[in-house]
């Protein structure tokens, strides 16, 4: 792995997180800052909503900004889910909704046009990540500071991942050794690999409120100066 001068890991100046909550999705919810989520993927579309700005095929869009939407495909076909029209008796998209963005009209129209190369849904340049399929609740607590803080993160993610959503609180969180339970954290696996149980589906058991017990990670101070 890189190095950061004498600390080592990645250069968070071009660290790319692999995993997205649903809630972090929900944030972008806005034709200006416009994110959706399918199929175990997030995409920014706000690209799309500039280019489409005004136009009335935007709405459907726009009404799920921040939401899941996999109900509109077809998980095998990867492409947006289709039914025979009761109007025409042919094979066309289904959008309750109403049509949107690069969907074509039902009956031939010479007004539409269809230079638009792969539709929306097929371009992997709007792809930002994975969303999370579970997430959890831990605390990092800051023994030098003793401040502490509470994060919500994907099962799947790595320490470095963690450390990256913590930044916003400490952005001497490298210059730590992060800990739990008397243990260094290996930064490149999950908290499940570090030893770090995820009881929830036994605290559901006992029915036992889980957040009373939260996980815990101690960062201790290096005093090595450096910052992100």
């Amino acid at each position: 792995m890189p190095r950061r001068g004498l600390v080592a890991g990645p250069d968070f100046e071009y660290f790319q997180r692999r995993y997205f909550t649903p809630a972090e999705v929900a944030q972008h919810n806005q034709p200006e800052d416009l994110w959706v989520s399918y199929l175990g993927r997030v995409y920014d579309l706000t690209p799309l909503a500039e280019e489409y700005k005004g136009n009335v095929l935007l709405k459907p869009i726009v009404e799920v900004a921040g939401q899941d939407i996999s109900h509109w495909f077809d998980p095998k076909t990867k492409d947006i889910r289709k039914h025979i029209d009761p109007l025409t008796g042919c094979l066309t998209y289904c959008t309750p909704r109403g049509r949107f963005v690069h969907v074509p009209p039902l009956l031939p129209c010479s007004d539409w046009a269809n230079d638009f190369g792969k539709p929306w849904w097929q371009r992997s340049s709007y792809e930002v990540g994975r969303l999370s399929a579970k997430t959890r609740t831990i605390r990092i607590i800051n023994t030098l500071t003793s401040q502490e803080h509470t994060l919500e993160v994907g099962i799947l993610e790595s320490m470095w991942e963690i450390l990256h959503r913590y930044l916003p609180c400490n952005a001497h969180a490298a210059s730590y050794t992060w800990k739990y339970e008397g243990k260094n954290l290996n930064m490149d696996q999950t908290l499940e690999q570090n030893g770090i149980r995820d009881e929830e589906e036994e605290f559901d058991y006992l029915n036992m409120d889980g957040s009373l017990h939260t996980p815990a990670i101690l960062l201790y101070f290096n005093d090595d100066l450096t910052e992100l």
